[in-house]
């Protein structure tokens, strides 16, 4: 059954990026991802949606009230008799209007672009967020994400604006071709032959863009990794003591060069496009004009209605290209917001809130199996263990030899291929294991938060410090806390100018305390004295059961002599349960646990 999960599951993920590659460019996409765009604007900023529609309605309304104020100011000027004044108010009215209302407008769309962006941001991290861990061990998962980030985060708002901005042309092109039609009609169906080439070349556009985003990801990828390594502490000292800045620079120089090579040869593409488009907007243009001055020759026209008409032309033309950039706009975001949609509402088997348990009958593991997306071998072969309640179990083995990948199951963070998880003698699912289940991970996260926000990272009640604490404490980490700056509201990490930071057995006692919050019936640590020094590590195992406080423990380590006190204690070997028994059971029986127990104390003694 849970083999047959997987497959769906990544069935569901290449029916997803097949239909995305199906709509991308498509009539109906620009549509249903136009709709997208504007509920995310309204939803996000109803008012400030609502400010940019009004304007770009008021704006179209101003631009025709300005051609007609021309045309009357023109016959006034020529006019022998007296003048009249409510067309120049008029005509400035209109001018100010349509000058104003541009200012308004840009500072609505700042509010409405930081609004939109909280909401996009806040779905797409929910997803990425709460997908089952082994998504992240998927092929193409991180690269899809990465798409998503740097094409369908940043175009709800451009979308937006190039929708309302079509709205405003059109509602602008319809006035004025009103307008231009008392005038000069014969103008029209030449304006209109200026559409053509910008319509091709909008389309043709769209499908250059979305086709060099995706293949420019992986470079684009690789690029913000190793800036990222250069760059932050986290592998400062790395980079130093092995003198790789240079090794690394010369990567990321070859991947710039890469990156700029397929934008030029983009670019290039695109700036044809838009030659070709210029060509054919200028062509109409120049063929409005002549056909006035023809116009005005034969007496067809008078020479105020020639200058409204004039105007009229030009204001019409640039209306005709702004509403083709907004079409444009629209086609060009279209894949990307088709994308984002999909990435955000069709999220494959995301994760749940389980309901925490209490562990009275012990949890066991059966026959459990496990493969990795895209590896060949399992990682786990019929793997079986059991852990009573309140008993400690060591689990310990070579490197590679399965021991974090069966930590991550007793932790609910992966479903087994085969086999069964029982907890009290029952079936449980992995959202109802994670919830009864603490795990102290050997890469714990170092947050800059506050020390509370950091033990406190599975809730915590505002008003109730206490076990904060208690964990703080049960880890040996209260009188570190307490002796900081400003105790538990200190923020940590020297990444914020404001930031203390720890020792690395410190962040291990933090970690520890994180673990012990949770107040799980049974906790998972992963090499738990991995950062402690030896006195500390020696206090850690010698009062284990009085720091997990009657919890049962899985407890991994690399280090044998760390878990003499274990219940019992099984022995992995290539994803496979070989041996399991107490310690002094293991030594006696003379297997791989005595052989790997004996060189590691020869070592020690050694030194």
């Amino acid at each position: 059954m849970f083999a047959c999960h997987r497959q769906v599951t990544n069935l569901q993920t290449s029916n997803e990026t097949g239909r995305s590659r199906l709509r991308a460019g498509s009539v109906g996409s620009v549509a249903s991802a136009s709709r997208y765009a504007l509920r995310l604007c309204v939803e996000s900023d109803r008012r400030g949606t609502y400010v940019i529609g009004v304007g770009q309605v008021m704006g179209a309304v101003a631009t025709a009230m300005l051609v007609v104020s021309v045309k009357y100011v023109a016959e006034a000027l020529l006019s022998a008799g007296k003048s009249s004044l409510w067309p120049i108010v008029i005509l400035a009215a209109s001018a100010s209007l349509i000058s104003g209302l541009a200012a308004i407008r840009t500072q609505q769309e700042r509010r409405l672009a930081e609004a939109v962006s909280q909401r996009v941001w806040r779905e797409v991290l929910a997803v990425v967020a709460r997908v089952p861990l082994i998504r992240f061990e998927e092929r193409g998962f991180i690269t899809r994400y990465a798409q998503v980030e740097r094409g369908g985060l940043m175009q709800p708002l451009p979308m937006t604006r190039s929708l309302f901005s079509l709205v405003g042309s059109v509602l602008s092109t319809a006035l004025l071709v009103a307008a231009v039609a008392t005038i000069a009609p014969i103008l029209i169906p030449i304006l209109a032959l200026g559409a053509i080439p910008a319509i091709v070349v909008s389309r043709l556009a769209s499908r250059h863009e979305f086709a060099f985003q995706k293949t420019a990801t992986a470079t684009y990828i690789g690029r913000e990794r190793l800036r990222r390594v250069l760059s932050e502490r986290e592998f400062a000292a790395e980079v130093r003591a092995y003198d790789a800045a240079d090794h690394f620079m010369h990567i990321h120089d070859r991947l710039d060069a890469s990156f700029l090579d397929m934008l030029l040869v983009h670019v290039r593409r695109r700036s044809w496009l838009a030659f070709f488009q210029i060509v054919g907007t200028t062509v109409a243009l120049l063929a409005a004009l002549i056909a006035i001055a023809i116009m005005v020759d034969n007496g067809s026209i008078t020479l105020a209605s020639a200058g409204a008409a004039a105007v009229a032309a030009r204001m019409l033309g640039g209306q005709l290209s702004s509403l083709y950039a907004a079409y444009s706009g629209l086609i060009e975001a279209a894949p990307f917001l088709t994308q984002l949609r999909e990435f955000v509402v069709t999220p494959a088997d995301p994760l749940r809130t389980g309901a925490p348990t209490e562990l009275s009958g012990g949890m066991a593991l059966r026959d459990i199996s496990f493969t990795y997306p895209q590896n060949e071998g399992p990682a786990l072969d019929g793997v079986s263990i059991d852990i009573g309640a309140g008993e400690i179990v060591a689990l310990v083995g070579e490197n590679g030899s399965g021991k974090s990948t069966l930590a991550s199951i007793v932790g609910g963070l992966f479903r087994p291929d085969s086999g069964d998880v029982l907890w009290n003698g029952a079936p449980i699912e992995p959202d109802d294991m994670r919830a009864s289940v603490a795990t102290l991970f050997q890469d714990f996260g170092r947050f800059n938060l506050s020390v509370r926000d950091n033990i406190a990272v599975s809730g915590w009640s505002k008003t109730d410090d206490w076990p904060i604490r208690a964990a703080a404490r049960r880890a040996n980490f209260l009188r570190t806390a307490e002796g900081l700056s400003d105790g538990f509201d200190t923020v940590l990490g020297r990444d914020i100018d404001t930031g203390v930071d720890l020792s690395g057995g410190q962040w291990q006692r933090l970690a520890l305390a994180r673990a012990l919050y949770k107040d799980s019936a049974l906790v998972v640590l992963d090499e738990p004295s991995a950062a402690l020094d030896p006195r500390a590590e020696s206090e850690l195992f010698e009062d284990v059961k009085a720091t997990l406080d009657g919890r049962a423990a899985l407890i991994i380590s690399h280090r044998f002599a760390n878990v003499r006190l274990a219940d019992r204690i099984y022995v992995l070997h290539e994803g496979r349960v070989v041996e399991s028994g107490t310690h002094d059971e293991l030594m006696q029986t003379g297997g791989r646990y005595s052989e790997l127990f004996r060189l590691q104390s020869m070592n020690y003694m050694s030194q």
